[in-house]
C-alpha cells in the first residue's frame, strides 16, 4: 500500500485528473457512440453497456498510471468471491423486494433495455468508476481516511442522480440520498476484504427491486419505499459486522482510518 506523502499527492492527481477526463469524454462523446453502435446492434440496452465500456478506457488508463501494472480485476475490487457477494446482496436486499411486493403493483411496463441500463449497466459500472476507481484508489493506495476518500467522489455520484429531480425539495432528498448511498457502497467495498462486487450486487439488485415494482419515478422514492430501503440498508450494516465478528477480526474502518492512516 501507497503510505507516503508523496505517493498519496501522486495517486490523488492520477485518480481525480483521469476520472475528470473519463468525465469529459463521457460527455461528449457517449450519446454519439451509444447511437452509432445502436445502428449496428439494433438493441439500445447493449449499446448502451457497450458505450460505457469505451468510457472506461480512461479509468483503466488510471489505474495502469497509479499502479504500472495491468491487473486492472485486483486494483479495482474486481477479483473478490461474486458468489458470496451475491448472496450477501440477496439476503440484504430481501426486505425491499418482499415490502414493495406488498405496497406496490408489479411494473409491467418494464422493458428488457430498462434493466440493461437502469439495472445491469448503472450497477455495474457505477460502482466501478465511482467505488473502485475513484475512491478505492484513494482510500486502499494512500493515505487518506475514509471520510476524505469518499467524500468528493459521494459529492460527485450525488450531483449526477440531479436530472432526476424537479424541484429544490427533490434536488435535495434524491442529492442526499445517491450522496449516503455512495458512503454506504464505499463501506461495504471496504469492509468485505476489497470486494468490489459486494457494492455492485447490492446496487443493482436496489435498483431492481425500484424497476421491478412501480415505486416511484425517481430515487427519492415515499414513506413506505423508504422504511423498507433504510431496512435492507441496516441489514447490510449488520450482516457486515456479523460476518467479521465470525472471523474474529476488527472494522477496517474505525477511529484510526476515518481521517488519516498511519504508516504500517
Amino acid at each position: 500500500m501507497y503510505l507516503g506523502l508523496n505517493h498519496t499527492g501522486k495517486i490523488m492527481i492520477i485518480t481525480f485528473g483521469t476520472f475528470s477526463l473519463y468525465w469529459v469524454l463521457d460527455g461528449l462523446y457517449f450519446d454519439a457512440l451509444r447511437s452509432q453502435l445502436d445502428l449496428y446492434i439494433g438493441q439500445r440496452g447493449i449499446s448502451h453497456m457497450m458505450a460505457y465500456t469505451f468510457s472506461a478506457l480512461p479509468i483503466l488508463f488510471g489505474v495502469w498510471l497509479v499502479h504500472r501494472k495491468w491487473n486492472f480485476t485486483r486494483y479495482l475490487g474486481l477479483d473478490g468471491d461474486p458468489f458470496k457477494a451475491l448472496l450477501f446482496s440477496m439476503v440484504a436486499t430481501a426486505p425491499m423486494f418482499v415490502g414493495y411486493y406488498l405496497a406496490f403493483d408489479v411494473n409491467t411496463e418494464i422493458t428488457v433495455n430498462q434493466i440493461l441500463i437502469s439495472v445491469v449497466a448503472a450497477g455495474f459500472f457505477e460502482e466501478v468508476f465511482f467505488r473502485g476507481f475513484l475512491f478505492g484508489q484513494l482510500y486502499r493506495f494512500t493515505r487518506l481516511g475514509f471520510i476524505p476518500a469518499i467524500f468528493f467522489g459521494a459529492l460527485w455520484f450525488g450531483g449526477i442522480h440531479l436530472y432526476q429531480s424537479h424541484d429544490l425539495i427533490s434536488a435535495l432528498g434524491i442529492f442526499g440520498i445517491a450522496f449516503l448511498g455512495a458512503v454506504l457502497f464505499g463501506w461495504l467495498y471496504i469492509e468485505w476484504d476489497n470486494n468490489l462486487w459486494v457494492p455492485i450486487f447490492s446496487h443493482t439488485l436496489m435498483n431492481l427491486s425500484w424497476l421491478l415494482f412501480s415505486v416511484d419515478e425517481n430515487a427519492m422514492g415515499g414513506w413506505y419505499a423508504n422504511v423498507f430501503r433504510l431496512i435492507s440498508i441496516v441489514l447490510m450494516v449488520l450482516l457486515t459486522i456479523y460476518s467479521k465478528s465470525l472471523k474474529d477480526r476488527s472494522m477496517e474502518i474505525d477511529r484510526w482510518t476515518l481521517w488519516i492512516k498511519n504508516n504500517s
